[in-house]
This record gives structure tokens, sequence and C-alpha cells, in this order.
């Protein structure tokens, strides 16, 4: 009897002590505890997986209770700048990499070409420049020379330096090349990739032809080294000539004497090539209807009119996005900026190294017009606004400023030196400038600076006129090729 109680006693502690295993610990023998014995084990593992999801559930509850109680006061004590802000990290690491991304790139960074005439530059072929900034790092202009222009496609508007100087002035320019040829050629595009390390050569979706037919840029295609960008609906330099010889057949600024032959020779005889028949027009006998002679015929119209169609999303991306900083010396220029040329470019240039922040306003169509008479100014005012956007010496625009002056102008725009160039478009300017700059003369911040050059839209118009017949040959050529291209080529492609 001594050595069962031991034993007995030992049999209980172990059937006790293996029963509070089992429970913590399933087996498959099952529990010895009292009530639990029919319970098998896969019933017990299921049992034990229910108590742990009712306890990371009851966990997470509590958990959102006490956030929901502690958020008040987390944004009640802490500074904004110390709480945290959802994205804060992965934008921190998203900087850094951007960084880096930068440096490592700066080492080889991509290099896109773009040629052309850019013959009376406009907003088009700024953003066809700025869609070629955007495929690279580095944008390389090829400008074509007066030759070439003649050879290939009829005689060129402006000169050679006045169109590298309105290429250089462009904000997405990097550099440019001069004297390059208008066909690609295979050993160009060589020279190209070699010596000017040239990763791709750019085009809009217009086709480019050389005069045997073959496509211009069919080797840099071949080579897979070519990109197309979206060509810039409802301008062209085309365009812009057709509305310039409309303006020398009706504007006074033009010699009477001048305008009924201008009429016939730039409507191609077809007699009144407003759409309205305008009274008094002269048909194609040079007889006028508000004479008495036989009403005119209504031709044709061989002058183009603006296809444009201004949005708030070009002139987003001509905009630079800057504001002037704190303590800046602002500069003021306005005016026209009409048929934007190298005499714009330079002012510009000049009034920029006036101060630190260059602000240019545009007067409207009707102040304009009613200064410079009908059919001026050539361009409308969100195609001169875009213009102006495009250099590099502006910072920002007023788009629709005012004529005059005045306080509520200075004090808005912080305005600390209000300066016009000594070239006006128009006589009766210096007349009305001293109304026009009464307020900044009375304050002390206006001032004239002396224009680097006299090029005027005025003299551009004429240029047309005295070579009136080559002109009127190219633009019956280009209008029927660009006529071809609405009709038939035209496709849509996603603007960059």
């Amino acid at each position: 009897m001594s050595d069962a109680g031991p034993s007995t006693s030992g049999r209980g502690a172990a059937a006790s002590g293996g029963a509070g295993y089992s429970g913590l610990f399933p087996h498959p023998g099952g529990l010895s505890l009292p009530g639990y014995q029919h319970l098998s084990a896969s019933t017990i593992g299921q049992l034990s997986s229910t108590q742990l999801a009712l306890t990371i559930a009851g966990a997470a509850v509590a958990g959102a209770v006490v956030w929901h109680y502690t958020r008040d006061a987390y944004y009640a004590y802490v500074p904004p700048r110390y709480q945290y802000r959802p994205g804060t990290i992965t934008g921190w690491m998203a900087s850094l990499l951007a960084r880096h991304a930068k440096r490592r790139r700066s080492r080889r960074p991509v290099r896109v070409y773009l040629d052309g005439c850019f013959d009376l530059m406009h907003y088009g072929h700024a953003n066809a420049l700025r869609q070629a900034k955007a495929l690279g790092d580095e944008l390389v202009v090829g400008l074509v020379p007066d030759r070439e222009i003649l050879r290939c496609k009829g005689p060129p508007i402006l000169k050679d330096e006045e169109r590298l100087k309105l290429v250089q002035s462009v904000k997405w320019v990097d550099e440019v090349l001069t004297d390059v040829p208008y066909d690609l050629t295979p050993e160009f595009l060589h020279e190209l990739f070699t010596k000017h390390r040239i990763d791709y050569v750019l085009h809009g979706d217009d086709p480019c032809l050389l005069p045997d037919g073959t496509d211009a840029y069919g080797h840099a295609k071949k080579l897979g080294r070519f990109k197309m960008i979206k060509r810039t609906e409802g301008v062209s330099t085309t365009d812009i000539v057709g509305r310039m010889l409309m303006c020398s057949r009706d504007n006074a600024r033009f010699a009477a004497a001048e305008q009924e032959r201008l009429t016939l020779e730039f409507s191609m005889g077809n007699g009144d090539t407003d759409s309205e028949g305008e009274p008094g027009s002269p048909d194609a006998n040079g007889d006028a209807s508000g004479s008495g002679g036989a009403k005119p015929k209504k031709g044709p119209r061989h002058v183009t009119v603006s296809r444009f169609m201004p949005t708030s999303r070009r002139i987003v991306q001509f905009s630079s996005g800057k504001s002037a900083p704190v303590g800046a010396r602002i500069v003021y220029i306005d005016g026209a900026f009409d048929l934007f040329h190298v005499g714009h470019v330079e002012i510009l240039k000049k009034a920029k190294q006036a101060g630190d922040f260059l602000l240019v306003g545009i007067h409207t169509d009707e102040d304009v017009t009613e200064r410079r008479g009908p059919h001026l100014p050539i361009m409308a005012l969100h195609e001169r606004a875009l213009s102006v956007l495009s250099c590099r010496y502006v910072d920002e625009v007023v788009i629709g400023a005012p004529t005059e002056i005045t306080e509520d102008l200075l004090t808005t725009f912080n305005i600390s030196l209000v300066v016009t160039g000594s070239v006006h478009e128009t006589a009766s300017r210096q007349e009305s400038e001293r109304e026009r700059y009464a307020v900044p003369r009375e304050r002390r911040i206006f001032k004239q600076l002396e224009s680097p050059e006299t090029m005027t839209s005025a003299k551009l118009i004429e240029r047309i006129v005295a070579n009136r017949a080559l002109f009127e040959e190219r633009q019956a050529k280009k209008t029927k090729s660009e006529a071809a291209y609405y009709t038939t080529s035209k496709t849509y492609l996603q603007e960059i």
C-alpha cells in the first residue's frame, strides 16, 4: 500500500499534467478533460483558429477605438509641419530618385534634332520646338539657309541672321546648327549621329517629300532613329502670308494707288475675295460696284483665314509658371507684338536686362485695329500671346492689357519700371505716348530704350508686297499641298 500511494499520485499527476498539456497542444488521442473527450484534433484546431481570428478582430476594434479618441488630440497638439501625410515617405523617395536620375542623365543626355526653315516665326514653330524638347534632354535645331529654301520652296521672307536670332530666342532651344541641307541625306544623318551625338531626328506628322517624291526622313526611319510630333493646327507661314496679302489691299498704311492693283493681283483676278462682298471692291476689270459699275464677281478666296483654336492647355504649356520672387525688380513693356519678329526679340532682351522679372502686356485686337487700321493685327490676341510666351526673355504676359498704364496696373503687378522701345509701328505713336505713359512718368519709373533693331511688322508686309509675284507663286503651291494634307493625309496624333 505504501508503494501504491505514490504510484497512484504519480499517475494522477501525469494524467492531470497530460490533460493540461493536451488542452494547450491537442494530439491525435484527443483531450482527457471532462466534457472534451469527444472532440477530435481537427475540431480542436478549428476552434483554436476561430479564437485567434476573434482575438485579432478584437485587437483591431480596440485599436480603431483608441485611434478615434486620440486622433483629435493628435491634430490638436502636433504642429502641422510635423504631422504625417499619406505619401510623404514615397514622395520623398520619388524626389530622391528623380535627382539621382537627373545626375545620371546629365552624363549622357538624350539629344534630339529638329530642322526647318523657320521663316516668319510663329507659335506653330514654337509649339513644334516645345514638343521636340519634351522628347529629349537637349534640343538641337538645324536652320536651313536661304539658298536651300530658294532652291526647294521659293524665296524666304526673312534673312539668315534674322531667322537665327528668332530660333535662338525660343526658350526650348539648346543649340542651333546653321547651314544644314534641306535634304536629309545618309551622309548628313551620319554626321548628326556621330559628330553632333544626335539620338533621334524629329519632324511633324505632315508629309515632307523631296523633289523626287521620296520621304525626306526615310533613311532615319529605317535606322529607327526617327520620332514624330504633332503638327500645330490653325497656323502656317502660308496662312500668315495670306493674311498679310489681305491686309496690304485694304489698309490705309499702304499707298492708295497700290491697293487696287494689289487687289487684282492677289485675288487672281477673281474680283471680290471677301465672302460677304464688301461694297466698292474692284472686279477683275477694275470697276467698282460703288461707282455704278457692274457688281463684282465673287470668286474663290485665295487668302486663308486663321483656323486657330485656343485652349487653356496651350497657354499652360507655353507659360513658365513662375511668379516674381520677393523683392524682384519687375519690368513692364507693352505693345501689339504682331508678327513676332527680330525687332521684338531684341527689345525684349534689352528690357529683361533692365530688371529681374519681365512682364509683357499684349493689347487686344480691337485696340490694335483702332491704332493701325483694318486687317490688323495679322495675328489674333492669343496667337500673339503664345509667340511672346515662347521667348526666353519673357517671364509672364498680361493678355489683353490696357493701352494706358494706370495706377491700378502698376500696383497689381508691383511694377518697378515701365519701358518702351524707340522704334514704333505707327507715326501717331509719338503723339499718344505721353498720355499712355503719363502715370509712370509722374512716378519717375518710365524709361525709353533704344531699339537695337529697326524691323517692324509693316516692313515684313512690305517685303511681301515688293516680291508679290514670287510669293504668290509660292503661296499657290503651298496652299495646294496643305489642302491635300487636311483632306487626305491628316490623321490623329497625340500631342506631347
